[in-house]
């Protein structure tokens, strides 16, 4: 291996420490559902997202509720910190799409229709805010 590529791999694992993700992978639901449900809680603190997760009807919402639960466990495992004493919140979530089963609808007059039984694999990313102290921008206010 190179050391462009080394360097650059170990840099990319320096940033891995400090991002804290879970992932679902492969969950039979459209993505086109799941994007509606992401929406929902992109950018929320985590714990006013799981509230809204757990009054949204919305099929996709009980597993992304635990998707967030495991990205602020894997937050508290990685480091060490507890969430409630953190502001922690939803930086990035991201549904793309996953395999696709395809199956025959029988159609009149010999005719098929093609069914696509789609799936999708969701990424969720929690962060800290940054919290700024009053003095602080008090004194960048007043130069």
């Amino acid at each position: 291996m190179g050391s462009r590529k080394r360097l650059a791999a170990e840099a990319r694992k320096e940033a891995n420490k400090t991002k804290y993700v879970a992932r679902l992978v492969d969950y039979p639901t459209s993505p086109r559902k799941m994007r509606l449900v992401a929406d929902l809680i992109r950018g929320m603190d985590c714990n006013k997202a799981l509230d809204i997760l757990h009054f949204t009807p919305k099929a996709g919402a009980l597993p992304m509720s635990k998707l967030l639960r495991s990205a602020i466990s894997n937050f508290e495992q990685k480091s060490g910190l507890r969430a409630d004493a953190e502001p922690l919140y939803v930086k990035e979530v991201f549904v793309d799409s996953a395999k696709m089963l395809k199956r025959v609808q029988p159609a009149p007059q010999g005719r098929a229709h093609r069914i696509r039984k789609r799936s999708n694999h969701v990424t969720i990313i929690v962060d800290t805010k940054q919290v700024v102290e009053p003095a602080a921008v008090e004194a960048t206010n007043q130069d």
